[in-house]
């Protein structure tokens, strides 16, 4: 390792050292290195991608990236604001979060969503990361992929390769439905896809900040709305409230619970029968 590369690696080091001791752990990916700062990592680039261009091109709150770190395996560790405030998620059911409080962002988070619904995809069909890489969603498998050219070809894959003709027989008719539209009928939006009450800061009632871009890039429009109920837990007045305001896409969840149920991951499996996990 070169010593530019050495020195950047033990003052790494010694910053999420300090940041644990003074500030605790968030997660297993997350420390606190400052009262205004936090490090991030390792994450997939798409992560990085998402962030920067989400700031450049929309007003919704994010963290700003002030620096990087490398890490492995074309990793980063991104040095990025700490946002102030309540995770949404612990607040949720506290008696002083009332009905109206909900209601007031939940219809802001919608507000940025369709901020990110309005950006121009740089090819119609393109599932990618913000600059045309490879994507990263725990949905598809554990390793990034992609990108694909048509949101077919990433049907496809969702499919494990199954043929269009054999979706029926294998998955059922809900997600031939879907998969067997033509490539023009879905628009391909930028996608956080990872709403959830946990990626939600909130402060004096207002969201002041979402996080947890690693997941985003270009995707077929439904994946924001089917990405929102990928989760073992039923919060009704979230999940209702989402429904209300945001474009749904009903048959596309049908679809996508499908795959969820009987072919979860597709790219972990796929990478274990063509690589034997390599």
């Amino acid at each position: 390792m070169p010593i530019h590369e050495s020195i950047v690696t033990l003052y790494l080091r010694s910053r999420l050292w300090l940041g644990k001791k003074r500030y605790g752990t968030f997660s297993p990916s997350v420390v606190r290195v400052s009262d205004t700062r936090l490090i991030k990592g390792p994450c997939f680039p798409a992560e990085l991608e998402g962030l920067r261009y989400v700031a450049q091109h929309t007003t919704i709150p994010v963290p700003k990236v002030h620096r990087t770190y490398p890490a492995s395996e074309g990793r980063v560790y991104i040095e990025m604001d700490y946002i102030k405030g309540d995770n949404l998620q612990e607040i949720w059911r506290k008696p002083n979060f009332t009905s109206t409080n909900k209601q007031a962002v939940i219809q802001e988070i919608a507000s940025y969503i369709d901020q990110l619904r309005q950006l121009t995809p740089p090819q119609e069909g393109l599932v990618a990361s913000a600059e045309r890489g490879k994507c990263y969603d725990i949905r598809v498998g554990s390793w990034p992929f992609g990108p694909f050219k048509t949101i077919n070809e990433f049907h496809e894959f969702l499919r494990g390769t199954i043929p269009i003709e054999d979706t029926t027989k294998v998955y059922g008719e809900a997600v031939t439905k879907c998969h067997e539209r033509s490539g023009s009928y879905y628009r391909t939006c930028f996608t956080h896809a990872d709403i959830a009450k946990r990626n939600i800061i909130v402060r004096d009632g207002k969201v002041a900040g979402i996080v947890d871009w690693q997941f985003s890039g270009w995707f077929p429009e439904y994946w924001e709305y089917t990405k929102a109920f990928y989760t073992l837990y039923d919060v009704p007045d979230w999940y209702g409230g989402l429904k209300k305001v945001m474009r749904r896409y009903d048959d596309e969840l049908e679809a996508e619970r499908v795959l969820w149920e009987r072919f979860d991951q597709p790219g972990d499996l796929l990478r274990t029968c063509y690589y034997g996990g390599n």
